[in-house]
């Protein structure tokens, strides 16, 4: 897996842009933003998170589907069960991942961040294909973008308190901790 600087697209993984997305306002890259996702909730491997990300999410095919079917939103990139990765947006453009968030006194956080989904639930473990691509990608990024520090790497929760609660309980930061990627 590479980064390609000048467009902000890796290679060596799965690409399926999304029309999600915007400008970032400054270009900055300065946080790493870790969420879960499942769609179904809780169900994994049916391709609705990718569809979702595209605005083709089929809305009669669940009840829960009707209740996200006017979003829009993206994040840079999924992690799979299995590992593989998929990108849906340039790093250098502003994916629409985070929401009303916050992180060390600054709003808007999808302006500065990257957003990377893990298929998956707060409750259940993640399996560690997605650790290893986890992994992998956060240190190419952080060697790309040098202003995301062990320190800003976080999760979903931690820029959206009371309103986000992933990755939840069943990540393990001290996996990430140990393979130097978060403080």
């Amino acid at each position: 897996m590479q980064l390609d600087h000048a467009t902000g697209w890796c290679r060596g993984v799965r690409h399926c842009p999304s029309p999600n997305f915007n400008q970032r306002p400054d270009g900055e890259i300065s946080l790493l933003v870790i969420h879960n996702i499942s769609l179904p909730p809780g169900q994994f491997g049916t391709g609705k998170v990718q569809q979702f990300f595209q605005n083709c999410l089929p809305c009669d095919e669940h009840p829960f589907f009707e209740e996200i079917a006017n979003l829009q939103v993206s994040a840079h990139f999924l992690i799979e069960r299995d590992g593989a990765i998929t990108q849906f947006v340039s790093c250098l453009e502003r994916a629409w991942h985070a929401g009303v968030s916050c992180f060390a006194d600054r709003q808007s956080c999808n302006d500065f961040s990257i957003g990377i989904e893990l298929e998956g639930t707060d409750e259940k473990p993640f399996s560690e294909a997605q650790y290893d691509s986890l992994i992998s990608l956060c240190r190419l990024l952080q060697q790309a973008y040098p202003a995301i520090t062990p320190e800003r790497v976080c999760g979903h929760s931690d820029i959206a308190p009371g309103r986000k609660t992933d990755p939840g309980p069943a990540f393990d930061w001290q996996r990430l901790r140990t393979a130097s990627i978060v403080a």
